[in-house]
């Protein structure tokens, strides 16, 4: 099996660092394009009983418990996004001439269609989401995959020349690509994130962002932010020669892209055409008109007809755990809002409600400064619930502008807020940090939220 840009990989050794969902993915795709691979794990196999088996089966040479010396032997690694671009192997390959690689970049060698790549701090899945239910919905063979949570490799072999591959794409995953070439590039918005995996410096980050469009050439286009001005400078820096460009903007009137006029949606990739009126889109708030925005211009340039975009812009109602209704009761609104790990997408939440907040914010932070949310607070928020690890730091950033009380659960968190909560209020948990220390991970968190609100009783009011 030779990939689809000319990559014979048949007979090459491959090491494949990190044995969680895309190693596996990875190391089955190269085992049967002809490859040999060796897969190495930190972690105890007692901990990770579901890869080792998976291997087993596969008949894949591994190891767990640390990454041992026979790595080295390999002509390339292949990390998962989980293992730091820092990590002691990683190092030592690099200083041996030996390739590192991302599971993302491997896996599209394989890719006989179009792909729609799609990055930004805030909003991927949705619009990565959005994105494929455009183009379920027009009918058109369609696989969505990256980070979302499907490996890419993992879908690879079952694709066709008529696939297009929608993907959402970390900044993790750019870090170790080298012929990634998506025909559509999309950048939501860049702000600060993950910098600890960054030697705490914002260019670095801004850099592996711009990874998606440095192998674009003629014939392929970036959509892109122009409202905000890190992605905006960040693409006229980056952008080679020969790439269309769509920008999308709320603010201005635009000869290309998306922009809004007397509160329609305009697109045009070519010529301009009049999409929908954003009180139509069944997604509200002006973070999710940019996601719109993105979605509609990476289908209309893949020719997905206009009719059809509009009628998926009507009818989508989102992804778990991003402003997710979950219930009304004793005339409460309940939303989960878990999928906000940081500052800014709370920021968005916050302007996405005119009703009364309580807001359920905290859990494990990554540096965050809350003064960005200051102004949001004092006009919509009644009262903060402050969680976990940073409850004390919630506290000290809000308490002079609303009440805020500590929970040391998230049971005591819901029946705080709930205590609090009149009716025609919204209890909003968009908690602006990590979830790894009460819990797995933000899916966990925001599971465990609705369960305890499906579980409050009704009062007659």
């Amino acid at each position: 099996m030779i990939a689809v840009d000319g990559k014979d990989v048949r007979g090459h050794l491959f090491g494949i660092v990190g044995a969680a969902r895309s190693g596996i993915a990875v190391a089955r795709l190269l085992k049967n394009a002809g490859a040999h691979v060796f897969v190495s794990d930190a972690a105890p196999e007692t901990a990770k009983p579901e890869a080792a088996a998976a291997l087993k089966q596969l008949e894949i040479g591994f190891e767990f418990g640390g990454n041992s010396p026979r790595l080295l032997e390999a002509r390339t690694l292949v990390i998962s996004p989980g293992v730091p671009s820092d990590a002691p192997i990683v190092r030592q390959a690099t200083e041996r001439g030996i390739g590192v690689l991302s599971e993302l970049e491997v896996a599209s060698w394989f890719v006989p269609g179009p792909i729609v790549a799609i990055t930004g701090t805030n909003g991927k899945t949705t619009t990565t989401t959005l994105t494929g239910r455009i183009f379920e919905d027009a009918k058109r063979p369609v696989a969505v995959a990256g980070n979302i949570g499907r490996a890419l490799s993992d879908v690879v072999e079952g694709l066709t020349g008529a696939h297009t591959v929608v993907l959402e794409v970390s900044s993790f995953q750019l870090d170790h690509v080298d012929t990634f070439r998506p025909r559509v590039a999309v950048i939501l918005n860049i702000t600060p994130d993950h910098l600890d995996r960054y030697r705490h410096d914002f260019g670095l980050y801004v850099a592996s962002k711009c990874r998606i469009v440095a192998r674009q050439g003629s014939g392929d286009t970036v959509i892109y932010n122009v409202d905000d001005d890190v992605t905006r400078n960040a693409v006229e820096n980056h952008l080679p020669s020969g790439v269309h460009r769509l920008p999308f903007s709320v603010r201005e009137t635009l000869e290309r892209g998306a922009w809004m006029h007397s509160g329609v949606m305009k697109a045009a990739t070519q010529a301009a055409v009049e999409m929908i009126p954003a009180s139509a889109i069944s997604i509200r708030g002006t973070h999710n008109l940019y996601n719109a925005m993105a979605a509609t211009l990476a289908a209309l340039s893949l020719g997905v007809p206009a009719a059809s975009v509009r009628a998926t812009l009507r009818n989508f109602k989102g992804v778990e755990h991003r402003l997710e209704f979950v219930r009304e009761v004793n005339g409460v609104t309940y939303i989960n809002d878990s999928k906000a790990t940081n500052v800014d997408s709370v920021w968005y939440a916050l302007q996405s409600y005119s009703a009364p907040l309580i807001v359920l914010m905290g859990g494990r932070d990554k540096g965050n400064d809350y003064t960005r949310l200051t102004d949001l607070v004092r006009t919509h928020v009644k009262a903060i619930i402050a969680l976990g690890e940073s409850a004390a730091k919630v506290r000290q950033a809000f308490a002079a502008l609303v009440p805020v009380d500590e929970a040391s659960t998230m049971n005591d968190a819901v029946r705080s807020a709930a205590a609090r909560a009149l009716q025609g209020d919204i209890v909003l948990l968009s908690p602006a940090c990590a979830s790894f220390d009460w819990f797995t991970d933000y899916e966990h968190r925001g599971r465990v939220f609705k369960e305890l609100v499906r579980q409050l009783p009704v009062h007659n009011i």
